[in-house]
């Protein structure tokens, strides 16, 4: 079982999306690195992730606590919802910025 998952993961390498915005006018777009850093993510290696798209570990905080908000009440859900989206928007616009540095 294992090991077909782990030849899944390494054939998605070959049919990741190229990004068009990079194609069509030469520059990254905001979200260049994301599917790479999702597949480092699922072959366990959490720093090659990070250093691919440092806001895939907000981005993945974000998305499990709008998860567990459909299922569970929480007291101040739109604020921490809000933090958290502020948070990630923040890394991702930070990360861009740098990458024209």
């Amino acid at each position: 079982m294992r090991t077909t998952a782990l030849a899944f993961l390494l054939g998605l390498e070959n049919y990741m999306l190229p990004c068009f915005t990079k194609k069509l006018f030469g520059f990254d777009c905001p979200g260049c690195g994301i599917q790479r850093s999702l597949v480092y993510l699922a072959k366990g290696e959490f720093l090659a992730a990070f250093g691919m798209y440092p806001a895939i570990y907000p981005m993945l905080l974000l998305f499990g606590f709008l998860v567990l908000d459909r299922f569970y009440s929480f007291k101040f859900s739109n604020k921490i919802t809000t933090v958290l989206m502020i948070g990630t928007v923040g890394m991702i616009l930070i990360n861009y910025i740098l990458k024209f540095i």
